[in-house]
């Protein structure tokens, strides 16, 4: 089995050549996409329809309904899954999507997770009631630690103190003894390069297309099925259509302002892609392609 990842903007083309490639080269697809991930969530993610996927199997999406939370612990069991099945069926696996965030994670795999007693956090939160207290403790223990956090970091000094009582050990000590594993160690990375201004005029039409198909019945579904609480209805499209129900837009402002925000989140995925991976293979989508198929990777 031959593991390679496709990254890109959102609305860069990484679908339709994920697709592509799997049928040429007998590939199961992974997809990175933290709102795909959703049953439900149809015309707002953007997700390939049913039909489209042309029979390839997607992991990945589909996987969790819009009330239940992802995570990163999460993805990586629906990775086990994907990589258990595509050995199992002699196939390859190709991860594609946005959240490079995910796949950023199974390269530098997860510490193992200590459980924490419930003793031990009734001492922690005892602790917590003198501020000072709790930081010297770090300082004590964990100077190279204590360093790295600000004295108000509640969410990090409760953690620091958990994995301390509990472990004997501090933070600096205990990840250097327990390091991450990897889940992938094997993969090829190649990123689709759009030019700013064709990203952009692709994210505008491809929200026109999203109104055009009933993204506002969707959300208003969602919402009395749901209500506006989980997670995923914050998410761009969703939050900007509750904007425009609540009277807050007009129509022309929810088409704009769900382009504006995805084209934001467009160059924060660009950013994020080009400084936490090493380095790999770009081009647009057609040079990309060809470098798939001249890379022999699959035949390799």
């Amino acid at each position: 089995m031959k593991t390679i990842a496709i990254l890109g903007a959102t609305a860069s083309g990484k679908t339709s050549l994920s697709i592509k490639l799997a049928q040429e080269f007998n590939a199961q697809i992974l997809s990175l996409d933290s709102l795909s991930i959703y049953k439900e969530i149809d015309i707002a993610s953007a997700k390939p329809l049913v039909t489209e996927r042309e029979g390839i199997k997607h992991f990945g999406i589909d996987e969790l309904s819009p009330n239940e939370n992802f995570s990163v612990s999460l993805f990586f069991d629906i990775y086990k899954n994907a990589y258990e099945d595509t050995i199992k069926k002699d196939k390859n696996l190709i991860i594609v999507g946005g959240t490079g965030f995910y796949l950023k994670s199974l390269l530098s795999g997860l510490s193992t997770k200590l459980p924490i007693s419930s003793q031990t956090k009734q001492q922690v939160k005892n602790i917590l009631q003198n501020r000072d207290e709790a930081f010297d403790m770090i300082e004590r223990y964990d100077k190279k630690y204590a360093q790295k956090i600000s004295y108000n970091d509640t969410y990090r000094i409760e953690k620091w103190l958990e994995l301390y009582l509990q472990s004997g050990m501090g933070a600096s000590e205990y990840f250097a003894k327990f390091k991450k594993k990897p889940l992938i160690e094997d993969i090829d990375i190649f990123e689709i390069e759009t030019s700013k201004d064709i990203l952009n005029q692709r994210i505008s039409q491809r929200t026109d297309e999203m109104i055009k198909k009933g993204l506002i019945d969707e959300v208003v579904w969602l919402e009395k099925k749901y209500t506006r609480r989980p997670n995923s209805m914050r998410s761009i499209g969703i939050k900007e259509t509750l904007e425009f129900l609540d009277g807050f837009i007009d129509r022309d402002e929810l088409a704009n302002k769900i382009s504006q925000n995805t084209s934001r989140l467009a160059k924060r995925q660009r950013t994020f892609n080009s400084t936490q991976f090493p380095p790999h293979i770009k081009g647009d989508l057609e040079n990309l392609y060809h470098s798939i198929h001249k890379s022999k990777i699959f035949s390799a």
